[in-house]
């Protein structure tokens, strides 16, 4: 009867034990702060793709009720700084991270980043609509930049040393040489348009989605300001083309780079699911509405519509 009595008490502790166990475990789960459908984040994002991804977190947080992305628009430089930051789950800009920032990310936070191209973008080349030139090849490009060009023409970014567009046109354009000390810096995308509207002799730099939506009145507004140049294509006999999407699509125009998402989680979290959103059917019709060319979505179609100029 003893030896029973034992028995029973080590089976009652074993059980006890499993349930105390089993409750810490799910005490664990319920503690974590957001599910791929639930909760809030903030994300940190390279400001020249500000139209787009505004679009994509409304119709997220529209498809998903419980959620609420707080986007942080900031040069490309500081959004791979954010990376250093607890509280910014993702960043999304032009870029992979490279081994620093990843042995950082994974000895800081324990985290083994993820990160994908999910759609490929443009720099758009506009000029004033009273400048007597909108055709440029790749040779007049660099000579503007370096501020040799035949004619006084000024460049204009959304900053001059730490964004997205002026590391493409150093690395791509200029290949590592400097950029003129002419060069102007806008505050903004939206600065850049303004001024080179305002400005016979500007002629600015700005990512395609600010200004290739002739869906979007807001852009089509833009597209009154300013007229958006054609460039020397990629392949010889083809002549000049424009940031269209077809063009994107083939790299006819020179002047393409990537959008890449970087994700800091050890959880499947809401940064899961706003990136699972965004390489999703959806996210990547969002892309192509938007004239970027959708990277995961391979079938999509190519969107062949030229912007009527004023």
């Amino acid at each position: 009867m003893s030896e029973c009595r034992r028995m029973s008490n080590k089976y009652l502790l074993f059980l006890v034990v499993c349930l105390l166990w089993l409750t810490g475990c799910g005490t664990k789960e319920d503690k974590r702060p957001d599910r791929p459908g639930q909760g809030a984040i903030t994300i940190s994002v390279d400001e020249s793709f500000k139209p787009v991804i505004d679009e994509m977190v409304q119709v997220f947080e529209s498809n998903k009720p419980g959620t609420k992305i707080k986007v942080l628009y900031k040069p490309e430089a500081e959004c791979f700084k954010d990376l250093e930051v607890d509280s910014i789950r993702m960043i999304i800009a032009t870029r992979r991270y490279n081994e620093y920032e990843k042995q950082f990310i994974v000895d800081s936070f324990n985290i083994s980043p993820e990160s994908l191209v999910v759609a490929r973008d443009a720099i758009t080349v506009i000029v004033n609509p009273k400048a007597p030139d909108s055709l440029f090849t790749m040779d007049d490009l660099r000579a503007i930049l370096q501020g040799r060009f035949k004619k006084n023409l000024i460049p204009v970014f959304d900053g001059v040393k730490a964004t997205s567009t002026v590391r493409f046109i150093i690395d791509s354009v200029l290949r590592g040489d400097s950029l003129t000390s002419k060069a102007v810096a806008a505050r903004s995308s939206e600065g850049v348009i303004d001024y080179v509207s305002k400005t016979p002799d500007a002629i600015g730099f700005i990512g395609v989605s600010w200004i290739g939506n002739s869906e979007d009145p807001g852009q089509l507004s833009f597209l009154k300001k300013v007229r958006v140049a054609g460039i020397e294509s990629s392949y010889k006999g083809i002549g000049f083309v424009k940031a269209y999407q077809q063009n994107i699509y083939t790299k006819s125009y020179p002047l393409v780079r990537d959008l890449v998402y970087t994700l800091k989680e050890n959880y499947k979290g809401l940064g899961f699911g706003f990136a699972a959103f965004m390489s999703g059917d959806i996210g990547q019709l969002i892309f192509r509405r938007a004239y970027l060319v959708p990277q995961v979505l391979k079938n999509f179609g190519i969107r062949s519509v030229e912007v009527e100029e004023q």
